[in-house]
Order: C-alpha cells, then sequence, then structure tokens
C-alpha cells in the first residue's frame, strides 16, 4: 500500500543540472511514487539569483535563504547540485543535523571532504549518495560500492572529462592544435568560459580520487591524485601517437599495487594502441574499465556530463534515498577499513614516449641511449629523423617508474647535442 503522505524535498540550485532534476520530479510525479512506495514533493528550491526566469519551475518554491531551506524539519531529502565546498559543506552538513538524507553531485566537495560527511551521516542515521559527482549518467559509484562490493577491484582505468576528450578527439580527427580545439569545444558549449577544472585536469582528479576510494576501500583525497591536464599536448603528439598506433586521451588510473599494499591515484595524458576500447570513446563522451578478480574486466560507456544525464544520475539516488526513508533504514556508507596508504607517482611504473631535439652529427644516438641505460630506463624502440644539422628522436621504453624517467630526463637535458626535450607522454592500456 502506497503510504500517501508525501516525502518533501529540498533542491540546492537550479541550473542546468537543477532545473532538469526540479523538470523530471514534476513530470514523472507519478513514476516515481510509484517507484518508491509514496508521493515526492518538491518543497523548497534555493538559488542565489530568484528574478531568472527558469522554465517549468514554480516561483513561490524560490527561496534565495538556503540555510532557512534545509533547517525546516519537515525536509526527508536535500538534493545539491549547487557545486562548489562552501556553501554546499555547511547546508549538507546542517541537513544532516536536522534529520535530512542529502544527493549531491559535488565531486569536488566529496572529493576533498568525503570522509567528515560520512561520518556526519552516519552519526545523523542519515544517508549521502553522489552518484551524478562521477561520469553523469554513467553508474559508477554505486556497481562499485554495491554490485562489487564481495569482489576485489585492482584498477579503474577511464576518460571521466567530456570537455578534455571531444578537444583531444578533435586534434585526431582534424589535425588542429589544442586551441583551435578548444575554441570549437567552448562555441558548442562543452567547455566553460574558464576552462580551468577541465582542462588542467582538476575535474578529472576530484572523480579520481571518489572512484579509487570506493574501489580500494581507503580515504583518497583529491591532495592525493597527481594530476596533469592536456594544455601541454600538441599536434606533433596527436601525429606521433598515430605513427605508433595509437590516440591520445585523459584517464584517470586508479590502482592496487601488485603486493596489494598501497595504491595510486593519477590523472594525466597517455597514448593507447587503437585496439583499446578507450580508443574508440568520441566526442564528449566517458568510458571507465573496472578490473576485478572475479568479475574480469567490466566497462562502463555514456554522457559523462549534461543536464538531463546528470539529472538522471540525482533522481536515481533520490529513489534510493527516499525508499531508505520509508523503511527507516540507511544505504552504504564510507567503507575505508583497508587504510592503504596512497604510493607518490615517482613509484608508478609505465611506458613513455619521448620526443628529443638533438644535434644532428655522429654519435647522438649512442650518448642519448647511455643515459637510459646508466638510469636503469630500458629502451623499446628508436625512430631518428634529420636535416641542416637539427634531428629529432623518438625513444620509447620499456616500463619503468616515474622517478627513473625523472632522473633520465633530467640527465638528457645536461648533454650538449641535446637542444630539447620536446615532449614526454606515458604510454597506457598495453
Amino acid at each position: 500500500m502506497m503510504r500517501t503522505r508525501p516525502l518533501k524535498v529540498a533542491l540546492l540550485g537550479c541550473g542546468v543540472v537543477g532545473s532538469e532534476v526540479a523538470r523530471i520530479m514534476t513530470t514523472h510525479a507519478d513514476d516515481l511514487a510509484a517507484r518508491i512506495g509514496a508521493p515526492v514533493e518538491l518543497a523548497g528550491i534555493a538559488v542565489r539569483r530568484p528574478g531568472r526566469v527558469r522554465e517549468g519551475v514554480p516561483a513561490e518554491l524560490v527561496t534565495t535563504d538556503a540555510t532557512a531551506l534545509v533547517k525546516r524539519g519537515d525536509i526527508d531529502v536535500v538534493v545539491e547540485v549547487i557545486g562548489g565546498i562552501e556553501p554546499a559543506r555547511t547546508l549538507i552538513t546542517t541537513a544532516f543535523d536536522h534529520g535530512a538524507s542529502v544527493v549531491s553531485a559535488n565531486k569536488a566537495l566529496v572529493a576533498q571532504d568525503g570522509a567528515a560527511l560520512h561520518a556526519a551521516a552516519e552519526q545523523r542515521r542519515a544517508d549521502l549518495y553522489y552518484e551524478a559527482a562521477v561520469a553523469g549518467a554513467i553508474p559508477l559509484v554505486r556497481p562499485l560500492r554495491e554490485s562489487l562490493a564481495g569482489d576485489k577491484v585492482n584498477r579503474v582505468l577511464g576518460i571521466v572529462n567530456g570537455t578534455t576528450n571531444f578537444i583531444l578527439d578533435r586534434m585526431d580527427s582534424s589535425g588542429a592544435g589544442y586551441s583551435e580545439a578548444l575554441d570549437e569545444a567552448t562555441a558548442l558549449g562543452y567547455a566553460e568560459a574558464d576552462p580551468t577544472a577541465d582542462v588542467e585536469g582538476f575535474d578529472a582528479a576530484a572523480k579520481a580520487a571518489i572512484l579509487a576510494g570506493i574501489a580500494f576501500h581507503t580515504r583518497v583525497t583529491l591532495d592525493d591524485v597527481h594530476r596533469e591536464g592536456i594544455t601541454e599536448v600538441t599536434a606533433a603528439d596527436i601525429a606521433s601517437a598515430k605513427r605508433m598506433g595509437c590516440t591520445v586521451k585523459l584517464l584517470a588510473i586508479c590502482e592496487r599495487a601488485a603486493d596489494g599494499r598501497s595504491v595510486t591515484a593519477r590523472v594525466h595524458p597517455a597514448m593507447i594502441p587503437l585496439s583499446h576500447p578507450l580508443a574508440s570513446v568520441r566526442e564528449a563522451y566517458n568510458a571507465v574499465f573496472v578490473e576485478a578478480d572475479a568479475a574480469g574486466q567490466l566497462m562502463f560507456y555514456g554522457p559523462g556530463a549534461g543536464g538531463s544525464p546528470t539529472a538522471s544520475a540525482v533522481l536515481g539516488d533520490l529513489v534510493a534515498a527516499c525508499r531508505n526513508k520509508l523503511a527507516g533504514a540507511t544505504g552504504p556508507g564510507e567503507s575505508a577499513y583497508s587504510r592503504l596508504p596512497v604510493s607518490p607517482m615517482g613509484d608508478v611504473v609505465t611506458r613513455y614516449h619521448i620526443s628529443l631535439d638533438v644535434a644532428d652529427k655522429p654519435g647522438v644516438l649512442a650518448q642519448v641511449a647511455m643515459v637510459f641505460a646508466e638510469h636503469g630506463v630500458s629502451i623499446d624502440t628508436v625512430r631518428q629523423q634529420g636535416k641542416d644539422g637539427e634531428a629529432s628522436l623518438v625513444v620509447v621504453t620499456h616500463r619503468a617508474s616515474d622517478a627513473a624517467l625523472t632522473s633520465t630526463v633530467e640527465a638528457l637535458r645536461r648533454l650538449d647535442t641535446v637542444r630539447d626535450v620536446a615532449s614526454i607522454m606515458r604510454v597506457e592500456g598495453e
């Protein structure tokens, strides 16, 4: 039998995602009620600019006093889609203090303060859900937290930022430079007016921290994630990758060490073979590989951003939180029992692609090879070309640690015959 008294929802933020959440709650009210077991009522919407026209959003529900809204006491679930650290953090903890569960799309906050938020939710016997914080509509958090709870996850590898994937895809398909591809992404609405969070890897790093923490049952924060963006990727890098049968992607990589005693989390551009499934992820789409002992390789693919896809993830969490409210229960909380240390980037072992501008004269290749050998970095292939006293060497290594590669590059820069280390890129997805 369906309960007649509605569950009340407060919505914090009514931008692209928030307005879509409000629309779906209104147009699919009967379906949501049937799935939950009780009607769901949008009780208030907190915004910063009340005069802005929001199609389909009841004006009488709009308020600028978000604190008063979450303190009402009759609110069952608070949906937070305003982003940023403050006031979101204070509003969420206030919601817990007043008996509400929380659904959030706030990757930056969860990556930075997830442990404290989980503790506050547990103390108040409330839920904290954040599927929408990672990869939009693609189900990742719940499969890692629930479906794979009985398995051992060893690696999470994926494309988790649509803006950077669009830019790199355009550079690959059209031969455009970074600036041209960014301009196109901005014109099409894929990139913000200030694209720093995307192109410098901050967005992907926050998502990597969340995924690593859930996958490895340990606390991983944004500060633990090694981060490199795509601003230094050139058309020459893309062309060199093509010659190797590869393409360039910005990857989030979370790995458990072979001995199981530590984990790593990193975001950086990398060359991957065209035969790898991630190489075919085009435009602004996201895709994530999960590798587990029993389940093997799983791939999750779909739109990683946008109003409707993100709202879909929010509504999925809202249904779960409302069902728990009716049952007087809570869903899974933080699982950090492993307490594994996060290893520094210097310990990470991978292959490297290094482009060197060198003098075009005898003995240069031998000098360069000697430097690699002295630092314990084994060379897989070398490609050399020269003209008019100038030459280039493209070296692809076997697997080596980041620390070993760094010391090698420092030594190469001290050679008189090496004019410049033009680019360094990791090679993944073997």
